[in-house]
């Protein structure tokens, strides 16, 4: 596999680690995603509309999950100043986009995060948090799950599998356990249950170098399982396909993984998933005021088209709303089989 890894140096300049790895993915013989979308009657990809103004806040995070393709962990010390986040909540105040996403990290190790959800509310949008449960263990953030209850903030909880094994193994020892118990105590204040409003949407991508399974029976699976073993209850379960990005890339490599996956992912190409999928109606604020298309290029660095505002300070919904989706072969995660984005599948 090292045969594919371009050098550091190239140009005359070092690259960063972002550069090298969608260098990493460019290199491969495989099929380009650029036709693969002309294809489909994409050329080139737009946004729809602009439906998500999604916020990562920072790298923070109290868990080093293998998986991540934030690179996030409790050493990171990216996090959304206070400019960024008043032009922000500023811009989503001047629009009518209805939902405000916030992700990290764990975004709730935001010194504002209080903040953010209050004001979120206040001006009547739908909020959604992006929690990975154990952070509501600890005991400076046990507040958490009141306070969005009390702010009727929809949880989008990630938990890679209803056994404990295959959850520690990919999080961290001890992690299953303390996500059974957040997920109890979401369950007490009502969250996941028919009749409260209170949404908890568990997120699981799979623990290896393969495809997610099918959404709708892993779902009654899960719920069957959860209900069973451990009396939790939620509301839908979202398969998200690993992108072959950040630390999953870095696993692919070491493992020899990299060339299979992606060929994998290149032949479940299914074009009926491009409709659904998150860039077309998502707008991606990084913790720096970076515009992106999703949040997947913004792990990549890969902001929006030469003819877009480039960050948040500059941004207005007319020229966002129809722009040019920033595409490469990391894409294919979200085209493959039934599709991937924030919200799961997409067909």
């Amino acid at each position: 596999m090292a045969k594919i890894i371009p050098t550091l140096v190239k140009q005359g300049h070092r690259l960063s680690k972002t550069e090298v790895q969608r260098q990493v993915l460019e290199d491969l013989p495989l099929h380009a995603f650029a036709e693969a979308m002309a294809s489909a009657g994409h050329r080139p990809l737009r946004a729809s509309s602009i439906e998500v103004l999604q916020i990562n806040v920072g790298k923070r995070c109290n868990q080093t999950c293998q998986h991540c393709h934030v690179d996030a962990g409790p050493d990171r010390k990216e996090v959304m100043t206070r400019e960024v986040l008043e032009t922000c909540l500023n811009f989503l105040a001047q629009t009518d986009i209805p939902t405000l996403d916030i992700t990290g990290g764990a975004p709730e190790m935001h010194p504002d995060f209080r903040e953010i959800v209050e004001r979120g509310t206040a001006l009547g949008r739908h909020l959604m948090d992006r929690c990975n449960l154990t952070i509501t263990r600890l005991p400076n953030y046990a507040y958490i799950p009141e306070f969005l209850a009390g702010h009727r903030v929809e949880v989008v909880a990630s938990l890679p599998s209803y056994a404990a094994k295959l959850t520690d193994t990919q999080r961290g020892e001890g992690v299953f356990e303390d996500s059974i118990l957040a997920l109890q105590r979401f369950n007490e204040l009502g969250y996941g249950k028919e009749g409260t409003g209170l949404l908890l949407n568990l997120v699981t991508n799979p623990v290896g170098a393969f495809l997610p399974g099918n959404q709708k029976s892993l779902e009654a699976d899960w719920k069957r399982q959860l209900k069973r073993r451990y009396n939790v209850e939620f509301n839908n379960l979202y398969t998200i396909t690993n992108m072959p990005i950040s630390r999953y890339l870095d696993y692919l490599i070491r493992s020899d993984n990299l060339e299979t996956y992606m060929e994998k992912l290149v032949n479940a190409f299914n074009p009926a998933t491009v409709n659904g999928l998150m860039c077309r109606t998502t707008l991606s604020v990084g913790w720096d005021g970076k515009l992106y298309d999703c949040d997947f290029n913004q792990m990549l660095d890969l902001g929006p088209g030469p003819q877009s505002p480039q960050t948040i300070f500059d941004a207005n919904v007319e020229s966002l709303a129809h722009r040019v989706i920033q595409i490469g072969q990391h894409c294919y995660g979200c085209t493959a089989g039934s599709g991937s984005s924030c919200g799961g599948a997409t067909v």
